[in-house]
């Protein structure tokens, strides 16, 4: 796989979490990524996801056939991430174009059919997890994962070939049954934390240099995130900041991170000017609540868009 500078934010421990996690997205098809990294063509194409870049693209070989890889997945992601906002006539037709701009004829009809069967497989994923009965529940939950991890298998192969399925979906997998592997170790009660640590030491030797460094994206985010509010703590300048994030990462992921902290530092000081006018409205005499309720939805509207407001609820 490529190597990306994203924000990978991971706090789960070997429970009930592991399976929305590492499964669910596929199941669902929510998978979401920040990019640090600068692109040509902002996303628009839905309010939500504008100011973003789109993951992933469409490539071909020098015959003018379509490659087919996780990044073109990921790119079918991305759109699909849209529905809601927009049709699923209407994300297919602007994934379309995409890959007309970035594919030549034959790669792009190719892509096109992936598409059409990738939102099959979507569609019958979903179809599966409704139809799953608490009657037919494992009797635990490694068990549980394991069941579902299958079914998802099972699913693939009536909609892409063996390559397609490794090319796709083959990172995902060996990071789902490497998670699965330690839960199963850590719910083992007949083994000794000796023999766990043994086990896990051994996963830990056996994993490809790509997997691992997955692993430990999380922990370098955290890290990352630790020693900037260290430095803001001892007077940094935000260009200093910069720097410290430059030498650890990127110049682009430096950037895009002080855009997040400028976006934050924005929302922050918007949140507390609404509260601060929100509570004067509150303490207001001579107007019935009806009226204070009008009053605070013209506040409302003054600081944030419609988006926005779905997120006020956790800061009243």
């Amino acid at each position: 796989m490529k190597k990306k500078a994203s924000i990978i934010l991971l706090t789960a421990t070997l429970s009930v979490a592991v399976f929305f996690l590492f499964l669910m997205p596929q199941f669902q098809g929510e998978e979401k990524r920040i990019h640090l990294q600068k692109s040509d063509h902002l996303f628009s194409f839905v309010r939500s996801m504008e100011g973003t870049s789109s993951d992933g693209g469409g490539t071909q070989d020098a015959d003018g056939a379509l490659v087919v890889d996780v990044e073109l997945r990921l790119m079918f992601d991305y759109y699909l991430a849209a529905i809601g906002e927009k049709s699923l006539d209407a994300i297919r037709a602007e994934i379309g174009k995409v890959l007309d701009r970035q594919l030549g004829v034959r790669a792009a009809a190719e892509a096109k059919d992936l598409l059409s069967r990738y939102i099959s497989y979507k569609q019958a994923l979903v179809d599966v997890e409704k139809a799953n009965k608490p009657t037919d529940a494992p009797r635990n939950m490694v068990d549980a994962i394991r069941q579902r991890w299958q079914s998802m298998q099972q699913i693939r192969q009536q909609f892409f070939s063996e390559k397609e399925n490794q090319a796709m979906f083959g990172f995902d997998d060996a990071y789902d049954m490497d998670a699965l592997a330690r839960l199963e170790i850590s719910q083992n009660a007949a083994l000794s934390a000796d023999q766990k640590k043994e086990r896990y030491k051994s996963l830990d030797e056996s994993m490809s240099p790509e997997l691992r460094e997955a692993k430990l994206a999380p922990y370098q985010v955290i890290r990352l995130e630790e020693q900037t509010q260290k430095l803001r703590a001892e007077g940094a300048s935000d260009d200093d900041i910069y720097r410290m994030r430059a030498a650890a990462t990127s110049p682009e992921a430096a950037a895009r991170l002080a855009d997040l902290d400028r976006d934050e530092a924005q929302w922050k000081n918007r949140i507390a000017s609404y509260l601060a006018q929100r509570k004067q409205i509150s303490q207001m005499t001579g107007q019935n609540e009806d009226q204070k309720q009008v009053a605070l939805q013209q506040v409302r509207d003054q600081f944030f868009n419609r988006d926005e407001q779905k997120r006020l609820p956790a800061y009243e």
